[in-house]
């Protein structure tokens, strides 16, 4: 299926990432363990030469020019060159009666090893990551002997330089590989595929396919579905295509599309948590009325006879999820609200006044905060509605919508955007986090972008 939310990562992301990588890899390398070497050889006019190296040690292990390319519909390719390192040990020697012993030093230079890296997913929606091919050569071996017997030594040494070729790109490569399994694919399993948001919905951000190279960018499509935790139903609306915008300013872009957002009420809506209650103890001492039958008796006389001067309560609910739009203007809906009113009796017991069914029209600011998606709510006139229960003429109808009106944004409002403005968390690895933020909106999605910074433990 198509993902509700993409996480695009560009040439400059993935420029910032390697850098970090390239810096754990050299770090590896120079903790390579060689393995001791002994051999014998002959050489004319002197016989058989028996000769041991031990103790190796890498005192350094420069990687300074290196790049990351994108290789579209299989992965990414790390290229490594002009690297170089340094050996030190000793050596031992035995010709017939002489025995000779000392250090040595070796440089290795124009190291150039190639990495192919295969993205793929597991089956918990994590990304995975190995190796699938891996190649060093090295072009040049130089080895210094300290001794007495200079000219034997030198006999010798380009079959020790041989040796350590052999060793080196053998090692190398098998430490890449190790590398990428013992550390960057733990690191990638950090992304939380499923994100508790509070005590009655969380969110799904679950691979819904491999990762995918294209020329400019690594492209991650996710499932981006809120649910909720008490039952998790089938979401009825299909998530849509999301036409990516050719942006790469960013390191990283999140898409996310009308899909994710509708989710989130229809999870909301499923759990119940779409019903507010208001009574007259929470209006603000600044709106001018009380919520009692004696205000409303202004526009129904009855009730100051049926039920004279009783406090209300009004009971807010939505008859179906709220269903947002998303376009170049920005976020809207406009959510059916049906107002329930009821007489407070003396035994505390509540009495049904009328139902109230109204339209309203909401728009919304997004943003990003401290790595959560956050939001703020604005109510505007209401589009409509009808009055159920009693005789209501046209006049007290809106009248009766501008005080629901006045209460939605001195009550509900504020109660609703407290909890938008905590938000909810984007999909990042460990140790990241976001600057640089640029909000954008599009036919049926929102663009997020941002620059990354990784935080070392």
């Amino acid at each position: 299926t198509n993902p509700g939310f993409v996480v695009r990562i560009t040439q400059a992301g993935l420029d910032y990432a390697h850098q970090q990588g390239i810096a754990i890899l050299e770090k590896e390398l120079a903790q390579l363990k060689l393995p001791d070497i002994s051999g014998d050889f002959r050489i004319r006019h002197v016989g058989k030469v028996h000769y041991e190296i031990s103790r190796l040690g890498l005192r350094s292990f420069y990687l300074p020019y290196s790049r990351i390319s994108l290789v579209p519909n299989v992965g990414l390719q790390v290229s490594i060159s002009n690297a170089f390192a340094e050996v030190d040990g000793n050596w031992r020697v035995k010709i017939h009666f002489i025995r000779d012993h000392g250090s040595f030093d070796l440089k290795v230079e124009n190291i150039y090893i190639k990495i192919n890296l295969r993205l793929g997913s597991d089956a918990s929606g994590k990304p995975t990551i190995d190796t699938s091919d891996c190649s060093t050569r090295i072009s040049q071996v130089r080895v210094h002997f300290s001794g007495k017997f200079g000219w034997l030594y030198n006999l010798f040494h380009s079959a020790i330089e041989s040796r350590f070729r052999n060793i080196l790109e053998s090692k190398v490569c098998m430490n890449v590989v190790s590398s990428v399994s013992s550390e960057l694919q733990p690191y990638l399993q950090t992304l939380p595929v499923t994100a508790t948001i509070d005590a009655m919905a969380g969110v799904d951000y679950s691979l819904v396919a491999p990762p995918t190279a294209t020329a400019h960018a690594l492209d991650v499509g996710l499932k981006g579905e809120f649910f909720s935790l008490a039952h998790r139903s089938a979401v009825p609306f299909p998530p849509l295509a999301l036409a990516f915008p050719p942006d790469h300013d960013r390191m990283v872009y999140f898409a996310a599309s009308s899909y994710f957002f509708n989710t989130a009420g229809f999870a909301y809506h499923t759990a119940g948590a779409l019903v507010f209650e208001i009574t007259d103890s929470m209006i603000p001492k600044d709106v001018e009325f009380h919520l009692t039958t004696s205000t409303f008796s202004a526009f129904v006389p009855q009730l100051e006879k049926m039920y004279p001067d009783m406090l209300m309560k009004l009971r807010l609910s939505t008859p179906s999820a709220p269903f947002l739009n998303i376009g170049p203007g920005g976020l809207s809906l406009r959510p059916v609200v049906d107002v329930q009113a009821y007489a407070i009796l003396p035994d505390s017991s509540l009495a049904p006044l009328f139902l109230l069914s109204v339209v309203s029209n909401v728009s919304a600011v997004i943003d990003i905060k401290s790595s959560h998606i956050v939001g703020n709510l604005t109510v505007g006139r209401y589009g409509g509605g009808a009055v159920q229960g009693f005789g209501w003429g046209g006049t007290s109808v809106r009248t009766l919508q501008s005080i629901m009106n006045i209460l939605a944004s001195s009550i509900l409002l504020p109660r609703v955007n407290a909890r938008l403005e905590q938000g909810f968390p984007l999909p990042l690895l460990d140790r990241i986090q976001l600057s640089n933020i640029l909000v954008r909106f599009h036919q049926d999605f929102l663009l997020l972008g941002a620059d990354v910074h990784y935080q070392p433990r």
